[in-house]
């Protein structure tokens, strides 16, 4: 089996094939590209309601204990298995692990797909209140919560997600140089430009150190909170990208000599300093307008977690002072750095897909243009239906969790501390990984993964008294109910997926 393999052996099984491949062109495109993966909505949404949901700075130290012990050891692997396999995640895992659990990587590679259909509408979303704000409508609005329920209910989500279907698209058919680097080096760098500019007039908002006192002060009451703990895993489980295989696929396209603990590092705080960044920005917005209920305003969700950005923000904006045009000018740079985060994230889950199409056989121009459009076929129902949108989200986030659990998995199979010392540690690496990693990987990973998932399926059965039920938005019955399908159909159609990847 694998163990017999030398990892000396870097052909890739497929000589003929990487000899045409491209490679990032510098450290600098390969970060800039992989930040794009990292840094998305959830930096700016999510997070900043997740911290006002358990007590500000509380939230904050057991988010940064698991940067350590979930985020970066899996970021670490996937640049490692990426780097070593040059194949994507199924391929990838069939290599690692063994083939006959290639059926893990198809379901990591589908996982992330499906992912890609909804994800596509959420970037739809963020395109249409950045024109919103240019054109003045956002912030002449009286009321934003109608503004958005005429917007999500009627037909322009579909518009909005065949644009960013197509945009995504447009980039991926480019290539790896001409189209990830050069479009993630404009996203990235304008993005995090963005929001240096925003923060600078946030901090200088009267009473926004009121925000920054809530956002960095811990209260004894949350850090004693196991909720606040399992919320911080579960941040760092969906905000990072680690363990959803987009990180993989970027890897494939590293030089020979690139640095894997070094990268995987500089992703991992370079994500979490981009959510504290937005975190700063919104706090004190809030704080500084001391008319409204900022902390019952923030936590609200709204439908599919957009209550924050889409209808309370918006609010912000219009008293951000008394100039109109300053408020609008601040609002549209903000929602063209929220838009930004959005298109450099879709990038990746279409780029991943694409890849798996191509391990298949497929030219990279052609798989781009079937992948572009049963993407936007497959996501219209999210655009159309926020139940859906609801659902998808709900499956698709929770089943992230299993991913990250079966790349750990697939290196246990290889063997940890053969994985850390040849393919972590090999030649190219300035910085040594200890006998930490090997811990991590075989039992923190596996048991994070399991609490995590137990605590999202026990959850949904007490907001959910049919959580048996397959159909419904969000419980324990629609995640076994699509999740089942998916693995048997996968599992049964292993050895048929094994000879169409290497024979």
């Amino acid at each position: 089996m694998n163990k017999n393999r030398k990892v000396g052996f870097l052909d890739f099984a497929n000589n003929k094939r990487m000899k045409k491949e491209e490679y990032f062109t510098s450290r600098w495109g390969l970060i800039l590209a992989t930040l794009g993966i990292a840094v998305g909505t959830g930096n700016i949404w999510r997070f900043s309601r997740v911290v006002a949901e358990n007590g500000g700075g509380s939230f904050l130290i057991p988010w940064l204990m698991f940067l350590f012990i979930w985020s970066i050891p899996l970021i670490i692997s996937e640049f490692a298995i990426g780097k070593f396999t040059r194949k994507g995640p199924v391929g990838a895992i069939a290599k690692i692990a063994g083939k006959k659990f290639t059926w893990m990587g198809a379901f990591i590679a589908f996982v992330s797909t499906a992912i890609m259909f909804y994800y596509s509408v959420v970037t739809g979303w963020t395109l249409k209140y950045f024109v919103s704000a240019v054109t003045g409508e956002l912030l002449s609005s009286s009321n934003h919560a109608e503004l958005w329920n005429s917007f999500s209910n009627g037909l322009q989500p579909l518009f909005f997600h065949f644009v960013a279907m197509l945009i995504g698209s447009v980039v991926i058919y480019r290539g790896i140089v001409k189209g990830i680097e050069k479009t993630n080096k404009v996203l990235v760098i304008t993005l995090i430009s963005i929001l240096l500019i925003i923060f600078v007039r946030a901090v200088t908002l009267p009473n926004a150190v009121e925000g920054l006192k809530f956002f960095f002060t811990p209260q004894l009451e949350y850090i004693l909170d196991y909720k606040v703990w399992l919320n911080a895993l579960t941040q760092n489980a969906w905000d990072t990208g680690a363990g959803w295989g987009l990180i993989l696929t970027y890897a494939v396209y590293m030089k020979k000599r690139e640095d894997v603990p070094l990268n995987a590092a500089l992703i991992g705080f370079g994500n979490n300093s981009i959510s504290l960044i937005a975190g700063i920005i919104i706090f004190s917005t809030v704080f500084s307008l001391s008319s409204v209920d900022a902390m019952s305003q923030i936590s609200q969700s709204g439908p599919a977690n957009t209550g924050l950005t889409f209808i309370y923000l918006p609010l912000l904006f219009s008293n951000l002072s008394s100039s109109f045009i300053v408020n609008t000018i601040f609002a549209s740079l903000f929602f063209l750095a929220l838009a930004f985060a959005a298109i450099s994230s879709l990038i990746s889950l279409i780029e991943l897909t694409t890849k798996t199409f191509i391990d298949f056989g497929f030219e990279r121009k052609k798989a781009t243009i079937f992948v572009g459009s049963f993407g936007f076929l497959f996501g219209i129902p999210s655009a159309l239906n926020l139940d859906v949108f609801a659902n998808q989200d709900w499956v698709w986030g929770v089943a992230l969790i299993l991913s990250g659990a079966f790349i750990a998995f697939a290196i246990t199979r290889f063997g940890v501390d053969r994985f850390r010392t040849d393919l972590v540690n090999g030649n190219s690496s300035d910085i040594k990984i200890g006998k930490w990693f090997n811990f991590i990987i075989k039992y923190l990973i596996p048991l994070q993964a399991i609490v995590l998932i137990v605590w999202w399926l026990a959850s949904s059965i007490s907001w959910d008294s049919e959580w048996w039920n397959p159909f419904h938005i969000a419980n324990a019955g629609t995640c076994f109910f699509q999740w089942g399908i998916v693995l048997l159909l996968f599992i049964i159609f292993n050895k048929r997926i094994q000879k169409l990847l290497f024979d």
